[in-house]
């Protein structure tokens, strides 16, 4: 199958997706590692990172301005110590504040925007603002041109499809005309009630309501009233935004898992991104299986899994020997579930693998033992991110052959 470093050519822009907890941060730094080994600039653009990566990073901070990983810790991890790689954490915060400022010349009208509670509502709990502060920034570092290559790791939430939903959700709300003549700041509080009588109005009260959680109407009249001559410009930006999102530069790649669970959801995805007309370039499944077992195979390709086989062969020595000394029963019976968990994780990846589209790239990496601590091991992931999946079908035919080999050694054993 295609690798993934086809995707990170000069330009582009490589847009992470997925759930919390799938290791997407990561992953996001390991391809940034990874443009910047094809002598890309690179930069790596993330939300509150851990500190476990800020430190595999080699930096004691990570703040809204990029900043590039030094030639000492670049070496000191066996990489070429004139890497082009930076990075920064975006300012959620800051960003909705940003536009407003961009936008809005006024300090008197600034900070009456700042103070209105339905403004508030809207940065703090808007469902999709961190995604918003996201695409805000990633537009303005796009737009100075001083990367080759911009690695976006994008705010968790609840289903990676809502990062793309929010410019779109944010130009229906902005930009409703029935909002703006709803919220006329001349109209008085009694014909504005007669006006959300009205069907057109009761809908855009019920999308505000949806989207901020029912600020009082004369807040709303008052944002508006604020934000009115800049309106035109905010929807502007936004629509900007979204047509980037639409570019051929950005490359939408999913992380997920091999858990039954997350490869629904990634079928999912797929089926989502079609319908709005969004092409996903690749899927990343990460910690699939451990470095052992990807060591076996490379290592023993006449004999993959044979770790695992040896756990049958345990189970026949027991059998054999008729005894159940120190609870070692117990111990075999660990080793079986591994095994079984390994072979049924292979087989699950394996199918999903063939299912995909043409077009939409694979990549695997496995999981790191001791965790990613530091540039040497985030040096590891990205080589496995980027080797392409040649590993899978050895071992799904290692797996299959493993599979019978066991159900054989349970009924030779006498095992349910």
């Amino acid at each position: 199958m295609s690798v993934l470093k086809d995707l990170l050519t000069k330009g582009s822009i490589p847009i992470l997706l997925g759930t919390g907890g799938v290791g997407k941060t990561t992953i996001a730094a390991a391809l940034g590692l990874a443009g910047a080994s094809a002598n890309l600039n690179t930069a790596v653009i993330t939300v509150d990172p851990s500190e476990r990566l800020r430190d595999a990073l080699g930096l004691a901070r990570l703040g809204g301005q990029p900043t590039r990983i030094g030639g000492r810790q670049l070496a000191a991890a066996g990489l070429d110590r004139q890497l082009r790689l930076s990075a920064m954490m975006l300012d959620v915060s800051g960003a909705w504040d940003a536009i407003v400022e961009r936008f809005i010349a006024d300090p008197a009208t600034r900070r009456r925007i700042f103070d209105n509670p339905f403004y508030k509502s809207l940065t703090a709990e808007f469902a999709g603002s961190e995604a918003f502060a996201a695409l805000q920034q990633l537009y303005d570092l796009h737009q100075t041109g001083a990367f080759e290559l911009e690695v976006v790791d994008t705010p968790p939430a609840s289903h990676s499809f809502e990062f793309l939903q929010t410019p779109a959700r944010l130009i229906r709300l902005l930009d409703s005309r029935t909002a703006r003549w709803l919220f006329t700041p001349s109209l008085s509080a009694g014909r504005i009630a007669m006006r959300v009588a009205s069907k057109a109005a009761r809908f855009v009260v019920r999308e505000l309501e949806r989207f901020v959680g029912g600020s009082v109407l004369s807040t709303i009249t008052d944002f508006f009233a604020a934000a009115a001559d800049s309106m035109d410009a905010i929807v502007d930006r936004l629509r900007k935004t979204e047509a980037l999102l639409h570019s051929p530069a950005v490359r939408f790649v999913m992380v997920t898992t091999a858990e039954p669970d997350r490869i629904r959801q990634a079928r999912e995805l797929l089926g989502q991104m079609d319908s709005e007309g969004l092409k996903l370039a690749a899927i990343v499944i990460n910690r699939f299986l451990d470095e052992r077992t990807w060591s076996a195979v490379a290592d023993f390709a006449e004999r993959p899994l044979s770790h695992l086989a040896e756990i049958s062969e345990l189970r026949s020595s027991l059998a054999r020997d008729d005894g159940d000394a120190a609870g070692v029963g117990r111990l075999v019976h660990h080793f079986e579930q591994y095994r079984d968990r390994t072979l049924d994780e292979i087989e699950r990846v394996a199918a999903f693998a063939r299912e995909l589209p043409p077009g939409v790239k694979l990549a695997i990496a496995p999981e790191i033992e001791a965790g990613v601590r530091d540039l040497a091991a985030l040096s590891r992931v990205s080589r496995y991110v980027t080797s392409g999946t040649a590993i899978l079908k050895p071992l799904e035919a290692a797996a299959s052959r493993l599979r019978t080999r066991t159900l054989h050694h349970a009924r030779a054993s006498h095992v349910p």
